[in-house]
């Protein structure tokens, strides 16, 4: 099984988060606030292992060919025959400049006018002959919708890293559903600090009002399956339909979803999907700074089921109420009065999620 190499922490600050549940503590503070931490995580938690790109149709829209993406570190191109090294075989100048697109059905280097096609292949050189030069692809996938990269090239496929998620999701069918609208949020808190928070309802009964009315806070259950994943379920209220404002569903139910209940998951490093009766919610989280992570807000219907304004009503309020409980946390994880606390006895998912990360921190690749 391949490793990686260790994160940059001394050799006795990870051992209280690999403890059993009950015993553990979280992360030390400098998790969330070591620059040297998120180089190593944008390299091995992002780059090597499978982030999300988004929604397959809409990477490359209609006459689009080309794309430069930043995956963790590691410069990705995309085009219709897939992923690449966005690195010139030549003094390896990228090819397109991150979030820059083509419409050409070759890919130019701006540098020196090395030539490419869209699968990859060398077409030429200025000025003298070379062969064998072509750019290397990546595995590149497409999940429920998503697309997915591993920029390094050397993870396990995709299948292996999703697990017994892939049959979870299954039955809500995303790459079915329509996008219904999408938030933006820049969140001053680290990427980590967003996870957690979305995987405990023990702060449910404080900052989340809206919620708790069509949700008991303490209800439902997290799943240990394989997977490089986290999370579980929450109830409904009795007299909840979906969660929105009112517990009523001003759209369409998902045929095949489940009525009672809603399911949280988060698949390392970036997806976090939310799956209600009547809509799928994804958050995709992009990693700016150890304080800093935008956070893109999806929320996806059937098709034909009409305003969405009901989930994005009730969701970006909720989601500023997250971000604003993430940012005073980031806030005293930077304090240098800050000790790791326990886990309570609700935040076994948290504590899965931790004892994952420590371990990959240790060089033991999520998927293992």
């Amino acid at each position: 099984m391949r490793s990686w190499p260790p994160a940059p922490f001394g050799d006795e600050d990870l051992d209280d988060a690999l403890r059993p549940f009950g015993e553990a503590t979280m992360l030390p503070g400098r998790a969330y606030t070591a620059p040297e931490v998120l180089a190593w995580e944008r390299r091995h938690l992002f780059a090597g292992t499978w982030s999300c790109l988004g929604r397959v149709d809409e990477l490359l829209p209609d006459g689009v060919t080309q794309r430069g993406i930043l995956v963790g570190d590691v410069p990705v191109l995309l085009t219709p025959e897939g992923a690449f090294a966005n690195t010139c075989r030549h003094r390896g100048h990228e090819l397109l400049p991150v979030g820059g697109s083509g419409t050409r059905d070759l890919v130019v280097c701006p540098y020196h006018a090395w030539a490419y096609r869209l699968d990859g292949s060398l077409r030429g050189a200025p000025g003298f002959t070379v062969t064998g030069y072509d750019l290397p692809r990546l595995p590149l996938t497409v999940w429920h919708g998503w697309a997915f990269v591993n920029a390094t090239g050397d993870a396990p496929p995709f299948a292996e890293h999703a697990g017994a998620l892939t049959t979870l999701v299954e039955p809500y069918a995303p790459e079915r559903l329509t996008l219904a609208a999408r938030h933006e949020y820049d969140v001053r808190a680290n990427w980590k600090v967003i996870v957690e928070n979305y995987h405990e309802c023990y702060h449910c009964p404080l900052i989340h009002p809206e919620l708790c009315a069509v949700s008991p806070p303490a209800s439902g259950d997290n799943y240990d399956l394989p997977g490089a994943w986290v999370g579980g379920s929450m109830d409904l209220r009795d007299h909840a339909e979906t969660m929105s404002l009112d517990g009523r569903s001003g759209g369409a139910f998902i045929p095949g979803a489940e009525r009672r209940r809603v399911h949280y998951f988060g698949l390392v490093p970036d997806l976090l999907i939310s799956l209600h009766p009547d809509y799928v919610m994804a958050h995709r989280l992009r990693p700016r700074a150890p304080d800093r992570t935008t956070v893109e807000c999806s929320w996806y219907v059937p098709e034909g089921a009409g305003d969405a304004g009901y989930a994005v009503e009730f969701w970006d309020r909720t989601n500023r109420q997250d971000w604003a409980a993430c940012e005073s946390v980031q806030r005293g994880l930077a304090s240098p009065h800050f000790r790791p606390g326990p886990f309570a006895p609700s935040e076994d998912a948290v504590h899965a999620w931790v004892r994952m990360l420590a371990r990959a921190y240790h060089g033991v690749p999520v998927w293992a």
